[in-house]
This record gives C-alpha cells, structure tokens and sequence, in this order.
C-alpha cells in the first residue's frame, strides 16, 4: 500500500515538536531575543530621555531670556507662557521613566526562566502601547490648549494662540512616537500557528531566527 505523501513531512513536525533539544534550544533562543530586545530599549530609553530633556531644558533657558530680554511685547508674553510649558515638559521627561532599564536589569537578575522573561516583556510592551495612547496624549492636550487659549483669548491673538497650539501638539506627538518599543516588537515575532494530524490539534506560536550563520524556525506550545 502506497504511504500518504504528507506523513514523512507529519512524522517531521512531529519529531521536532518532541525533540527536548529541539524545544531547549528555541527556548534558548527566545530567551536571547527577548534580552537583546530589552538591552536595545535601555539604550533607546536613556537616549530619549535624556534627549528631550536636552530639548526642553533649552527651551526653559531660551524663554526666560526672552520673557524679559525680548524688545516686543507679545514675545515676552509668549516666552511666558512658554517658561511654564518647557518646565512641566521638562519635569515629565524627568520624572516619568521608560520601563525598559528596570525591566532589562531584572531579566539579568533573573534566573533565566522563560516564562518569566515572557511575562515581563508583557508587561513592557503593554506599556509600550499604553504610552501611545489615547489617554497618554490627554496632558499635553489640556497643556497645550490652556497656552493656546491663554494667547488666542486672553491676550487676544486667537492666530498666535491657534499656532502655540498646534506646534505644541506636534512636539508632544514627536515625542510620544519616538518612544522606544523593542518589547512589542520583541512580543509580535511570534504568530499563531494551528495545525491538525488527523484528530490530533496542535496549537502553538513559531517565530522565525535569522542569524548571520543559520536560519531557524522557533516553536513554542
């Protein structure tokens, strides 16, 4: 009787799937992926942080001087305004830290468990994603609306206040989007797979490993 065609590929899948070395060594490698990942966004994180403060610390600087130095009026008012968005700018990029350093120090510290170091980059990259969100963009909305209504209406200049408006919006979206996401991208490696041997049902997750040296494929159930 002739064999079914797919059963060597279906004894393959099957033997890969069992093999502990196999499993030992994706996990290995997911492990190692992940690391990488958190180490890139540390880098990134202390980049972006010390950055834009760079940023906003020079613009703190720039409108003080002006708020007394400028020869025209609405500068001066404007540099005002400004002195107290750049400090609140500046205070948040401080005080509110990326979570990629502690989470990458704690993976280090770990004892190298990979469902451990799955749930932690959960964690980061949720995170990741709520500082892209809707609710992430409320503070500088209401900061820079209330500049924008403080020139367009309460110094009368509705053109000026439209623009301090939408230039601080640009700023704080560039910000936002320039946030360090190794986590979600580490996370989203993995797709979904589903595969069926008769009444058998595996389901699971591969990723593929591109090395300079090899090329693999990571399963994970």
């Amino acid at each position: 009787m002739p064999r079914p065609p797919y059963l060597p590929f279906a004894c393959a899948v099957l033997m890969l799937l069992a093999s502990p070395l196999t499993l030992a060594q994706s996990a290995e490698r997911e492990y190692q992926a992940y690391e990488d990942a958190l180490a890139r966004g540390e880098r990134q994180a202390n980049v972006w942080q010390y950055g834009w403060a760079g940023v906003y610390a020079t613009s703190l600087a720039f409108n003080g001087y002006q708020a007394s130095e400028a020869d025209d009026r609405d500068d001066r008012y404007d540099a005002r305004v400004g002195v107290v968005k750049s400090a609140l700018a500046l205070a948040g990029t401080l005080l509110d830290r990326q979570p990629h350093p502690a989470a990458y120090r704690e993976l280090r510290e770990g004892d190298g468990d990979i469902e451990s170091a799955r749930r932690l980059l959960q964690a980061v990259a949720e995170e990741e994603r709520q500082r892209r969100s809707l609710e992430a963009r409320l503070g500088s909305l209401a900061i820079n609306a209330a500049s924008g209504l403080l020139i367009g209406v309460g110094d009368g200049r509705g053109r000026d206040g439209a623009i301090n408006f939408a230039t601080g919006m640009l700023v704080s979206e560039l910000q936002l989007q320039t946030q360090p996401r190794q986590a979600s991208l580490a996370i989203n490696r993995f797709k979904p797979v589903r595969a069926s041997l008769g009444d058998v049902h595996l389901e699971g997750e591969y990723a593929l490993l591109v090395a300079p040296n090899q090329l693999g494929v990571a399963l994970r159930y």
